[in-house]
């Protein structure tokens, strides 16, 4: 049952996963349905600036992933379950949704997909691939195992493969990313061992546009390569400029042009 939010054009709700866990999602805008599946410490509160721009020709649906804002955070985790809050998700927005993700939100999404959700277009931007950050990885993995939480969130923050450029230790965070830090254990967890599952790519048929940042480090640009060529569908952008935390509003116009073609193509015919 959704609700209407204090912000005018938002709608907010929860939709239960299969596990029983709530999942909380906002929506906005108009048009053909579109899931925004946000990356490591995201919310749906941090996708407004991309979903405001968007909204103005689809219907956003943007949400809290598992151990997130409104949402739940039922254990014990698996990837499947992240599977199945964003089928759930995906079923509230509406029949075959595009999805955009940014980071491991792209992973999420793309894996998804390869399990089965049916789902239009697909739009990533930068899944964060590298088998240069394994070791900060596993770092970052042990210090979560060790219950050190704040240490895991600051080493992965000045990781240069996690960002284009260090970003504030803990102290300095905006307020509530500091609680998001155990989540960076699901992320990990959607990214394996790091390097570009070709084997599971394989089965996304779905149309997919890869984006990179051209500021951004080079394996950013090795992994979007090596993403795209895995995928049967799929095509690579680069926007010149643009680095990790890439401009809402350079990147919507590309992402409308993309997932519009589907329904250009048949509104022509």
């Amino acid at each position: 049952m959704d609700e209407v939010s204090n912000t005018p054009g938002r709608v907010g709700g929860r939709v239960t996963s299969r596990d029983g866990t709530p999942i909380a999602y906002e929506r906005y805008g108009e048009g053909p349905p579109l899931v925004l599946v946000s990356g490591a410490l995201g919310t749906a509160a941090g996708g407004r600036a991309l979903g405001g721009l968007l909204a103005r020709r689809f219907t956003v649906v943007a949400y809290d992933r598992r151990g997130r804002g409104g949402s739940g955070d039922t254990g014990p985790y698996a990837v499947q379950r992240e599977i199945e809050d964003l089928a759930a998700v995906a079923g509230a927005a509406g029949a075959g949704p595009a999805l955009y993700g940014e980071g491991t939100g792209g992973a999420l999404a793309l894996a998804a997909v390869a399990a089965g959700l049916e789902a239009g277009a697909v739009a990533a931007y930068e899944p964060p691939y590298s088998e240069e950050a394994a070791e900060r990885r596993r770092q970052v993995g042990v210090l979560l195992r060790e219950g050190r939480p704040l240490a895991a969130l600051d080493l992965f923050l000045a990781d240069p493969a996690a960002a284009p450029e260090p970003r504030p230790g803990v102290t300095e965070l905006r307020p509530g990313v500091a609680e998001l830090a155990h989540t960076l254990a699901y992320d990990l967890a959607v990214l394996g061992d790091g390097t570009v599952p070709e084997p599971l790519l394989a089965r996304v048929h779905a149309r997919v546009l890869v984006v990179d940042g051209g500021a951004s480090p080079a394996w950013t640009r090795r992994a979007a390569l090596t993403l795209t060529a895995a995928l049967p569908r799929a095509r690579h952008r680069t926007l010149t400029g643009q680095t990790h935390e890439v401009a809402p509003h350079v990147l919507a116009p590309v992402l409308e042009d993309f997932l519009m073609e589907d329904r250009e193509t048949a509104e022509a015919a």
